[in-house]
C-alpha cells in the first residue's frame, strides 16, 4: 500500500518545497498594478453594456418585423399585449412560461389610437409645464 500513496507524497513535498522558494508578499506597487488593471476591466464592461443599452436596442428594433403596440397587466405576472404582425393585430395573454394567441383583428389606423401627450425635451420645461398642471393653468 506504499507504493500507492508514493506519487502523491512527492507531489505534496515539491508543493511545499515550491512555495518555499517563493517571495514574500506582494508590494504596494504590485498591489496597486493589480488594482489599477481590475479598475480598468470594470471600466471596459460598463463602458460596454453602456453602448450595448445604447445602440444594439434602437438597431433591432429598427427592423423588427414585430412591434408591441399596447398592453396592459390584469395580474401580477400576466399581460394582455398587442403585437403588430404585417398588417394584423394579434391579441395575445402572456403569463410566467405561457404565451396564448387571444384573437387577431386587422391592423386599426394610427389616428384611432389615442395621442401620447408631448413630453418636453429639458428639464426646465417639463418642470414649468408640470408646475402649470398643478395650479390649473
Amino acid at each position: 500500500m506504499r507504493v500507492k500513496f508514493f506519487p502523491l507524497t512527492l507531489l505534496w513535498i515539491g508543493g511545499v518545497a515550491s512555495a518555499a522558494d517563493q517571495p514574500g508578499p506582494a508590494s504596494a506597487g504590485n498591489l496597486l498594478q493589480v488594482l489599477f488593471g481590475l479598475i480598468a476591466v470594470l471600466g471596459l464592461m460598463a463602458a460596454a453594456a453602456w453602448a450595448l443599452k445604447r445602440f444594439g436596442a434602437a438597431r433591432m428594433a429598427s427592423g423588427a418585423p414585430v412591434k408591441i403596440v399596447g398592453g396592459v397587466a390584469v395580474g401580477s405576472r400576466e399581460r394582455i399585449m398587442v403585437v403588430e404582425v404585417a398588417d394584423q393585430w394579434i391579441v395575445v395573454g402572456v403569463a410566467p412560461g405561457r404565451i396564448s394567441a387571444l384573437s387577431t383583428m386587422p391592423r386599426q389606423e394610427s389616428a384611432a389610437a389615442p395621442a401620447a401627450p408631448q413630453l418636453p425635451k429639458t428639464f426646465s420645461a417639463w418642470l414649468k409645464q408640470t408646475i402649470e398642471k398643478r395650479n390649473g393653468n
